[in-house]
């Protein structure tokens, strides 16, 4: 193995290497967070709906939710299901919202099976910012796909994750195994 290269100023090299992950800073810096709590204020699960199913990695789109790849996801196939109206607590859901954002996510688990041989699932929402809501403002269910052994020294040690694929591979994979209830 060569030696690390000596830079200076940046201390004793380690022989680590990096991976630079720099897209993850518009996350970080809360980029694309909204501004406020209202539906015009810059809610990204408000403006997702208006885009085409490509551009805003929309899976599929029922009449009250959708589902839509999540843009920093845990695991591939990372999933959030979402109602289309802008409302942030799951008690204030209509009766037929909540219906089609449990009918979506069982769709999801059936796709995700079926797309990639998901063998268990983390499902959650996360309820105000108190709770680590990351935008709060509007409800979204996680539908994370889980295989055995995926926890593996890259998150652990190494505090990364590999993605196998691309969002936009992975949102047309998940579209053709989505089921028709």
């Amino acid at each position: 193995m060569d030696e690390p290269a000596r830079q200076e100023g940046v201390g004793t090299p380690d022989a680590f290497e990096r991976l630079w992950t720099p897209h993850r800073m518009a996350y970080i810096l809360g980029e694309s967070r909204p501004s406020g709590d209202g539906p015009g204020d810059g809610c990204p699960f408000c403006d997702i709906p208006r885009r085409s199913d490509e551009e805003g990695l929309v899976v599929t789109r029922g009449k009250y939710a959708y589902a839509v790849l999540n843009l920093y996801p845990y695991n591939p196939g990372h999933l959030m299901v979402c109602p289309f109206r802008h409302v942030a607590d799951y008690t204030d859901l209509t009766a037929e919202e909540t219906v089609e954002l449990a009918d979506l996510t069982k769709q999801a688990m059936r796709a995700l099976r079926a797309a990639s041989g998901a063998q268990g699932f983390n499902i959650g929402m996360n309820q105000g910012p108190v709770a680590g809501a990351g935008i709060a403002a509007h409800l979204h269910q996680h539908v994370v796909p889980r295989w055995g052994g995926d926890t593996n020294f890259m998150p652990v040690v190494g505090r990364t994750k590999v993605l196998p694929a691309l969002l936009r591979d992975t949102r047309g994979l998940l579209a053709q195994a989505w089921p028709e209830d």
